[in-house]
């Protein structure tokens, strides 16, 4: 399997070249590729039928150039040191794509959430706070979720932190529940700018989405409504998975029973009228635009040349390794990076610590007036500078987002 770390550290070596050419110090370079620190904590949980079990927790802060620290918090099975330095790392690289102030740590616990109960998962999240509680200042480092937590999750932590530190502090964490102090928007805001980006993109191609065959790995919520947003727009979605198994119709899936039955058997994959196929089958069907929502490492070198997409959108972080990006560019598959395609989420939760800095909520309309801005500006940049040097869209956002951070470090150095 690769090392998603140090496929992180890859992306940004392949800029360089270009970053010389603007001066850009090679000590930067070399700073960047590694976190600052990194913490590791063990959380003692007495479960249902009083076993004791010991939970890891890894926490990569990355650089503090720029602050507050933004940082999201991953519970799964399968979370290591490595994921989360590079989360951590692509993180910082995504909000100064969109020109976010602030920089990245990333915890991961390493847990399956579906084999706890309901009160174990509230024991594991209040006692993770209770570990870290001294470290989570809300002007200098301030969570929201990530991979299999919620705002049910991020309302538990805010309780406990409140009462740790003997003060209600709603602004410590964000992507709350709306009425803990939640933004407005934050339910469709990530999938919005997914349809946003890809907009643009059809819109620099000349084309639009009408018609358009997709497929769509991962029905979480997000992914739904992303299925629901180009549903509308006169797009087919064609197949779309869960954890599981993947279903799929050549002439279109019907979005709307396909959530109505997720949501009252809590999968895709038994809906009767819907052809079933494997993981591997569906990424590599014949579509315009492949989605890639779940986690790392799902296009690698041995099933690159196997994809027939003609884009890709990562709404995953870090679903495309290096390796299998060369091989995707010289088959002029185009790739939409995950640092652009899914900024939305951190920016409605950047728009959240703002509003409680302000004492001020934010209607839904003036959320989107101030979205929609960042991602026609963030996304045009990438775009002209694509098409300035001829190179993919990863590399594009990497060289703006390092540039950005390059101007900024070079003042304290």
């Amino acid at each position: 399997m690769s090392n998603a770390f140090q496929n992180a550290q890859k992306q940004i070596l392949q800029v360089y070249e270009y970053l010389r050419k603007e001066w850009v110090s090679y000590n930067f370079i070399e700073e960047f590729l590694v976190p600052d620190r990194i913490i590791e904590v063990h959380i003692p949980i007495t479960m249902d039928n009083w076993e004791l079990k010991i939970f890891t927790a890894y926490r990569s802060q990355h650089k503090n150039i720029l602050w507050p620290y933004k940082w999201g918090i991953r519970f799964h099975q399968n979370v290591s040191k490595d994921e989360v330095m590079a989360l951590s790392t692509w993180m910082s690289i995504k909000t100064s794509v969109v020109g976010l102030p602030l920089w990245w740590w990333k915890w991961g616990i390493i847990v399956n959430p579906k084999e706890l109960s309901f009160r174990e998962l509230e024991k594991l999240a209040r006692w993770y706070v209770r570990k870290l509680y001294k470290y989570l200042w809300p002007d200098f480092d301030v969570p929201a979720p990530d991979v299999n937590t919620n705002p049910q999750i991020m309302a538990w932590m805010v309780d406990e932190y409140s009462k740790l530190t003997w003060k209600w502090t709603p602004w410590a964490f964000t992507w709350k529940p709306i009425e803990l102090g939640g933004s407005a928007w934050r339910n469709i805001a990530t999938s919005l700018w997914w349809l946003y980006v890809l907009e643009k993109y059809c819109e620099v191609k000349k084309e639009d989405l009408q018609n358009k065959k997709i497929v769509i790995q991962w029905a979480g919520n997000a992914g739904l409504n992303f299925a629901k947003l180009v549903e509308g727009k006169g797009a087919k979605v064609i197949a779309i998975s869960d954890s599981k198994w993947w279903i799929f119709d050549e002439d279109g899936l019907n979005i709307e029973k396909v959530e109505k039955y997720k949501l009252d058997k809590k999968s895709v994959t038994d809906i009767e009228w819907y052809k079933q196929i494997s993981n591997q089958e569906i990424l590599e069907l014949e579509c315009d635009i492949l989605v890639l929502a779940a986690l790392e490492n799902q296009i690698i070198e041995e099933n690159a040349n196997n994809i027939k997409a003609n884009v890709i959108l990562e709404l995953a972080n870090g679903p495309i390794i290096p390796e299998a990006d060369e091989v995707l560019f010289k088959k002029w598959i185009t790739i939409i990076p995950d640092i652009l395609a899914n900024a939305g989420g951190v920016t409605v939760s950047y728009f959240e610590q703002v509003q409680w800095n302000q004492n001020f909520y934010w209607t839904e309309k003036d959320v989107f007036k101030k979205l929609k801005p960042i991602m026609d500006k963030s996304t045009e940049d990438v775009i002209n500078l694509w098409n300035k040097l001829n190179i993919d869209l990863r590399k594009a956002s990497y060289i703006i987002a390092l540039e950005r951070q390059y101007n900024a470090w070079k003042y304290l150095n």
